[in-house]
This record gives structure tokens, sequence and C-alpha cells, in this order.
């Protein structure tokens, strides 16, 4: 039997605040140890880098003091001769001494050593180390990012929050989006059918995730809404667990048409408009958000389009959109690709009967 004493009730807060004061002591001083760690690391690579610079010693000798280091502390891991070199490179990306002050000296140390190896510019380091701690990236997400250029893709989605949405609504809900969406690990082709790729999304929810940014949390697919009689099912519905939201994702295999974005008052069964995405936020916003949730948004992701169409279709709709494009490729691949126009010139050029289909086997 629960006991709903005045005293148990204050036993309850007094347990959650000393539960709290635990975790903050533990969280604090596992950010302590790590500080130390790579202060300690840091160290060790400073001076073997010296005493190099110094004696004119070759890599020979790291081995020879990973050797000596692990014999001496056979309780402490990361004297490795491969550690030892990212300390040695640690020391030489950053040769501050106060290492530990900058937004690096704060991260774990795998995460150091994917900057090093996939980074070679020192600004680019301290921008996605400053990500990473701000956002709680992983190891994993740090790669991801770095691997799809996420720096150079700083624009977030066309939208109306700006028109629709009050001030601190607006950036909030502008911070979630981004421009494009790079959907590479679904492996899929660029004539992928709709359902195709949401159904490729959910099953790689966690990619999907990832990409989609910190916050976001899968509600479902084919969402399910009776509208006096009516079936309506949403795309793909997802709560943002920070801003308190829920966002709406529509998917549209082709480049984007004003239409996509509905016309709110007019729905019939077999309307152009059934799945458009300003109905389907009015509908979320309308069925599911409750009074302490920020306003639903949608956040329709299109094959291409023409950010000055979208900007005009936007204007014309009082529900929170944005619009972005997503790539099936890395960018890297895409530019290695014939365009449209090559293709079309091999296909119609003369072609010698005789000669061998390129890439047959």
């Amino acid at each position: 039997m629960t006991d709903t004493s005045p005293a148990s009730f204050g036993y309850a807060a007094t347990l959650a605040k000393l539960k709290h004061q635990v975790r903050a002591a533990r969280f604090t001083a596992q950010r302590r140890v790590n500080t130390e760690l790579i202060r300690l690391y840091w160290g060790i690579g400073s001076t073997i880098l010296q005493r190099q610079g110094a004696e004119g010693w070759g890599s020979n000798v790291i081995g020879r003091f990973a050797t000596d280091l692990r014999t001496e502390f056979p309780e402490m891991k990361g004297f490795s001769r491969s550690n030892l070199f990212y300390m040695r490179r640690v020391a030489a990306a950053w040769p501050e001494e106060e290492v530990v002050q900058q937004l690096v000296g704060q991260l774990p140390w795998g995460h150091i050593t994917v900057l090093l190896d996939r980074l070679d510019d020192r600004e680019l380091r301290d921008w996605y180390a400053g990500q990473a701690l701000t956002y709680g990236w992983s190891r994993n997400v740090v790669e991801h990012h770095i691997r799809i250029s996420a720096h150079t893709r700083l624009e977030a989605a066309p939208s109306n929050f700006a028109d629709v949405l009050s001030a601190g609504e607006s950036d909030l809900a502008q911070q979630i989006t981004k421009d494009p969406y790079v959907l590479d690990f679904l492996a899929l082709g660029g004539d992928a059918k709709e359902r195709q790729l949401e159904q490729a999304l959910v099953d790689r929810i966690i990619d999907t995730l990832r990409e989609l940014g910190e916050g976001f949390a899968f509600v479902g697919r084919q969402v399910h809404f009776d509208v006096d009689g009516d079936d309506f099912y949403v795309d793909l519905l997802f709560f943002h667990v920070e801003q308190l939201r829920y966002v709406v994702i529509e998917l549209k295999t082709g480049k984007f048409k004003p239409e996509y974005l509905g016309q709110l008052g007019f729905y019939d069964v077999e309307a152009e408009y059934l799945g458009q995405l300003g109905f389907y936020v009015a509908l979320v916003d309308d069925k599911l958000r409750r009074a302490q949730h920020a306003e639903t948004v949608g956040l329709l992701l299109v094959a291409d389009k023409n950010d000055a169409v979208v900007r005009y279709s936007l204007g014309a709709h009082q529900t929170p959109i944005g619009v972005a494009s997503y790539d099936l490729l890395p960018p890297a691949v895409q530019a290695a690709l014939p365009s449209e126009a090559d293709l079309a010139a091999a296909l119609t050029s003369d072609v010698d009967p005789d000669s061998p289909v390129v890439g047959a086997h």
C-alpha cells in the first residue's frame, strides 16, 4: 500500500533532491576525470614533441615510451603506441598549454581522435568540437557529420515560421531544420518511390533520427486520423523533446510544386489535396497537441526545389511549414556522376554497332 501522508510527500521530495545531487556530483566527477586525462595526454604528447625536436629522435622512440609506460603503470589503459602518437598529434594540433580550457579539451578522448583522423584544419576541428559539446554528439555522430560536411550545410530550410509564429518560437522552430538532408545511408537510387523512401527511413530509424538532428523522437509512420468518418494518414510523425512540439514530415520524390502545401478549407476524399502538408499540420495540432506543447510544424522533403517558388508558395499559408531537399548520394559521388544532359547526349550520339558496350561484363 502506498503511503500518501504529508510526511511521505516530504520524504519523496527530499529523495528526489538527493538523487539530483548525486547525479550532478557524478557528472562533475566524470568531467573532472576527463579533463585531467586530456591534460595528461596533452602533456605526454607535448613532452615527446619537444624532446624529438631537441634530440632528433625518430618515431621509434614512441614505441619504446609506450612499452616502458605500460610496464610502469600496468593498471592504466591508453599507453599503446598508437595512442601515444595521438597524444603527440594533439600537442601539435593544439600547442597551447591550457588545452583543457578550449572546446576540444572538454571532449572525450575518442572524439578528439576522430577530429584528428578526419580533419586537417584546426578551425574545422574546433567547429565540430563546439557542435559536439552543444548538442551532445556521440563519437559516431561526430563521424557522421564530418562525413556529410555538416559545416557546409548551415542553411536552415526555407520556411514561413517568421510570418506565422512568434519571434521566439520561429527562431526555435527554424533551428531544428536544415537544407539539404543527406539520406545516403538509405542506399536508394533517385528513382525510388515515396513509399519506398518512407519505409527505408523507418527501417533505418536510428540513422534517420541522427540526420534530422538532436532532440527528435519517432512517433509513427502512416499515423491514422479519423475526421468525421474520413481516414487520413500522416507519412511520418516526430516529436521534438527539447522544444516540445510535433513535427509532421511529408515526402515527395519529385521537384517541389506549390500544390504540395495544399489549400486549407478544401478537402474531399478523392481530392488532389488529400495528403498535403498544411492540412496534416493543422490536424496534428488540433488532435495531438497539448497545452504545454509548442505549435506543430511541418517539414516537406523534396528531391529538388526552386527556392524562389518555395518562398512565394509559403507566403500564402498560415500553418508553419518548412521545405527542404534531400540527397540520396553524397555530394562527391553526385559530382562524379554524368548529368542528364550528358546521358541524353550519349544516348542520341552515333555509336559504332561493332564496338564493345561500355561497362559490359
